[in-house]
């Protein structure tokens, strides 16, 4: 899975993928398979590109448009196709 809005993020702040790269002690070619979705990312490097950016995991993981947090509505009005549990 390619990741573009990490990718997207990066270039927007002028940024070489060896300075991230070097904030998450990891190599730069990780970090480039990381951008390219050639190995899985670990969720403490998605929290600390999250941390980074100031952005929310689910704008970097392309789960949302909004680059922070949003509540969310009213759950009825969900319509994911799955059946949500019973409320006790």
């Amino acid at each position: 899975m390619i990741f573009e809005n990490i990718r997207n993020l990066r270039e927007d702040c002028d940024k070489k993928q060896q300075e991230l790269a070097d904030y998450l002690n990891v190599k730069q070619t990780t970090y480039s398979k990381y951008e390219l979705g050639k190995i899985n990312i670990p969720i403490e490097v998605f929290i600390k590109l999250a941390d980074y950016y100031d952005v929310s995991v689910d704008y970097l993981l392309g789960r949302s448009k909004y680059k922070k947090w949003q509540p969310p509505g009213d759950c009825s009005n969900r319509t994911s196709g799955r059946n949500p549990p019973k409320l006790k």
